[in-house]
């Protein structure tokens, strides 16, 4: 039975929040109310998911990222964006996961570019979207049609970034690119430097602010965004938990063999997990400093996710899967 939806553009889901706020669960169990059993009361053919989260597009990034459980399955689609892999328990078909190896480059600009071809492939289909992740740059690509700027990399100008986060440390970057752009203190991970590079590449190479570069266009969807609300202590006990868990789960020996596969410089181990591991391995840091460091370098990211969701106006808070069932019914009527 077709879906009927309010209003002349294509409804779509995103479900966000911090790291660790239960977005990937949330989603999982949204889209199971929404099989082909489950679905019947909102008139649905089942749900779809595809994945808004930066580093979950790697391959072999598994535990450091909290990727769900997922197995490869075969589809007649010939793409490598569209369903390439399943939750194991819930079977609901993830999209744009493990698309890329680590050395792999991947632009925000290709993101929106395969997320766009697989939510119409699956509204297509009769299905019903939801996109989920905590790569706020990513969602809002989206679900509010930026206009990606296209600035190809610049070798020489990194090589000479590269130089000066050497001599000088990254820290003395990151201020030179807040001294350019002062809201970059806010959505750029100061202790990434590709992160720091790539947005310094920008403003220098188009004159104009990484931030400011952010503008919208004309919405392709109906997107209803779901926050995750969570209060901080219990956010933060969270993270330390989870992090808690990546170690006991294998984080090191998923690392050591990403080195062993693409070199402890791959520009995709910048992510935190994972730099901090490798300096342990380099013999940089104790393990305990380096268990430590994850923590505290999650629960930044955790803030500035918080910031950056925190702007977006049509965001809707819920605490519960009850709450998110009621907006979604509201949406699809």
């Amino acid at each position: 039975m077709k879906r009927k939806i309010k209003g002349k553009k294509p409804s779509i889901i995103a479900i966000v929040g911090p790291t660790a706020s239960g977005k990937t669960s949330l989603a999982i169990k949204l889209a199971k109310k929404f099989s082909a059993r489950g679905g019947s009361a909102f008139g649905g053919n089942g749900a779809e998911i595809i994945s808004a989260d930066s580093r979950q597009i790697y391959r072999g990034m598994d535990i450091g990222t909290a990727k769900p459980k997922l197995s490869l399955i075969r589809t007649n689609l010939n793409s490598r964006i569209f369903a390439n892999r399943i939750s194991v328990n819930s079977q609901v078909a993830h999209h744009l996961v493990d698309i890329k190896n680590p050395d792999e480059p991947y632009t925000v600009a290709e993101y929106k570019r395969d997320a766009i071809r697989a939510i119409r492939n699956i509204l297509k289909r009769e299905k019903l979207l939801i996109l989920v992740g905590g790569t706020g740059l990513y969602v809002s690509a989206v679900a509010d049609n930026l206009e990606i700027p296209n600035v190809k990399p610049n070798p020489m100008l990194r090589k000479k970034l590269e130089k000066k986060i050497k001599t000088r440390g990254l820290e003395s970057l990151f201020e030179e690119l807040v001294k350019l752009d002062l809201e970059a203190a806010h959505i750029i991970d100061s202790k990434n430097p590709r992160r720091v590079i790539r947005a310094l590449e920008i403003a220098l190479a188009t004159g104009k602010p990484f931030s400011a570069q952010r503008k919208k266009g004309k919405p392709l969807f109906q997107t209803l965004k779901i926050g995750i609300a969570v209060p901080k202590e219990k956010l933060r006990k969270r993270i330390n938990q989870r992090v808690d868990k990546m170690i006991k789960s294998g984080l090191v020996n998923e690392v050591i063999e990403l080195m062993r596969n693409y070199g402890a410089d791959c520009p995709a181990f910048d992510a935190i997990g994972y730099r901090e591991i490798i300096d342990y391995l380099r013999g940089r840091i104790p393990f305990a400093k380096a268990i430590s460091e994850i923590k505290k370098n999650t629960w930044r990211y955790a803030k500035r996710q918080m910031t950056w969701f925190g702007k977006d106006k049509e965001i809707k808070w819920i605490k519960n899967e009850k709450q998110a069932l009621r907006l979604i019914k509201e949406l699809l009527g």
